[in-house]
């Protein structure tokens, strides 16, 4: 049909959402930042990024909300943490890594975590989360099934990674137990829109071989992810060379474990080997600079690895060793730290930082097809992050200012599966006052225990 003119008239597309932002970074294509573009939204997923004058004349939306001093990026993607372990902030500071686990987390998690613990602590942890920029988030922790039920009720995307030890703790009584207990996690939440259950061997020092074969199986049967604390600490590898005659890594690969499925956590104390078997393998690495910073733990060769061909992701660890789960700070203090450990300027730009925290982390789930970029066809997973703030001017290039100048409570907007999570920087569905009186609490007993 056309008009009296003899022009057809121009299609108007249905959107829910249209978002007007002074610049998107779509973060593919890469190091692209698009000025005064629309993100439209029609359901739970991106219909289309385009200029704001063809959003004009093209879409029809239900819902408009102007942005003018933001930037619009995909939400942030944190890899690895222990989020209950939110009510241990600043519980046994400036240890070693081992004074603090064997000394004071340890006896801290066997007198106090259940299932309580684990919902507020978590609940904790997701509001923060969610408050600084991230939309999924990855847990190892006890009792997983309390966090993923926490993670649904909440409408946040989680890999919930079930426990796995050679010794009894407070979720199960051994290797058996916890397999068990994890397969029934993962039949229950297999094909869930947001929770993707995992598997979470501690680490090579705390299971021993027949457990992580067992592991493998049930990964390679139930086509689910595993993640393990790989090369943290130089004693780890000395001791397993010691004991064994094998770097961590070179056993992993040997059972089978080191693979595309596979998330190595740390791997602060790396050489040619682990390059090696990490780039033929197609293994990720989760960097986590401030937890191992605090605990000086090592410094990860990100630049190295990335060179090496090595999908490198980013994660905040738990709050009990970093001690925040700010995602942002996560990815400033990684790209500095890159700089000097690659002793060059130019390593780990402003752009591929921002691609580890969101489009690399959807790569290592296995979810890079719905997530961690603003593409038509993907979840609208999305953040908004206001650069009008005074002190963040002027302001020459966005990429850089997320990075280098921002500070994640600049983070006002936060939508999953096209749901507002956060709205001019408020909470929507997490209610804090009642949050606080639970923390609150849980301190109090928590103080009176170390003074007691």
């Amino acid at each position: 049909m056309t008009s009296d003119s003899g022009v057809s008239p121009k299609t108007i597309h249905a959107a829910d959402l249209r978002i007007d932002a002074r610049w998107v970074i779509p973060i593919e294509p890469a190091g692209v930042v698009l000025e005064h573009h629309a993100v439209l939204i029609q359901g739970d997923r991106i219909a289309a990024v385009i200029p704001q004058q063809d959003a004009d004349t093209g879409y029809r939306a239900k819902e408009t909300i102007r942005l003018d001093s933001h930037v619009v990026m995909p939400g942030l993607i944190n890899l690895h943490g222990h989020a209950a372990m939110s009510l241990f902030r600043g519980l046994a500071d400036d240890l070693p890594l081992m004074t603090w686990l064997n000394d004071h987390i340890w006896p801290a998690e066997g007198r106090y975590v259940d299932e309580s613990f684990i919902f507020d602590g978590t609940r904790l942890a997701i509001a923060e989360m969610l408050r600084t920029g991230t939309t999924t988030f990855s847990d190892m922790y006890f009792f997983p099934e309390v966090v993923a039920e926490l993670a649904h009720d909440t409408g946040i995307r989680a890999q919930v990674c079930f426990p796995l030890l050679d010794f009894p703790t407070m979720w199960g009584s051994g290797p058996d137990d916890y397999l068990a207990k994890g397969t029934a996690l993962i039949e229950r939440w297999q094909g869930d829109d947001y929770v993707a259950p995992a598997i979470g061997p501690h680490a090579p020092y705390t299971v021993s071989d027949e457990p992580l074969r067992q592991c493998l199986a049930l990964a390679q049967d139930k086509q689910v992810a595993i993640q393990i604390h790989l090369h943290e600490t130089a004693f780890e590898v000395s001791d397993a060379l010691a004991k064994t005659g094998r770097r961590p890594t070179e056993r992993l690969a040997e059972l089978g474990l080191l693979g595309p499925g596979l998330q190595c956590v740390h791997m602060t104390q790396i050489d040619d080997t682990d390059v090696r078997l990490l780039r033929e393998s197609g293994a990720h690495v989760v960097h986590c600079p401030e937890s191992n910073l605090k605990l000086a733990s090592g410094l990860c060769p990100t630049e190295r690895l990335r060179q090496a061909g090595v999908n490198v992701t980013i994660g905040t660890d738990g709050a009990a060793s970093n001690n925040d789960l700010d995602l942002f700070g996560e990815i400033r203090t990684a790209a500095m730290l890159a700089k000097v450990v690659a002793d060059d300027a130019a390593a780990l730009s402003a752009h591929q930082a921002l691609a580890m925290a969101t489009l690399n982390g959807a790569k290592a789930l296995g979810r890079d097809h719905e997530l961690g970029s603003l593409v038509a066809g993907k979840r609208a997973d999305l953040i908004a992050v206001d650069l009008g703030d005074p002190f963040l001017q002027p302001v020459y290039d966005p990429a850089s200012h997320l990075v280098y100048s921002n500070h994640s409570r600049q983070v006002s907007h936060s939508w999953i599966n096209g749901v507002p999570q956060v709205q001019d920087g408020r909470l929507t569905r997490i209610d804090v006052p009642d949050l606080m009186f639970k923390v609150q609490a849980w301190a109090d007993t928590i103080r009176s225990g170390q003074t007691g």
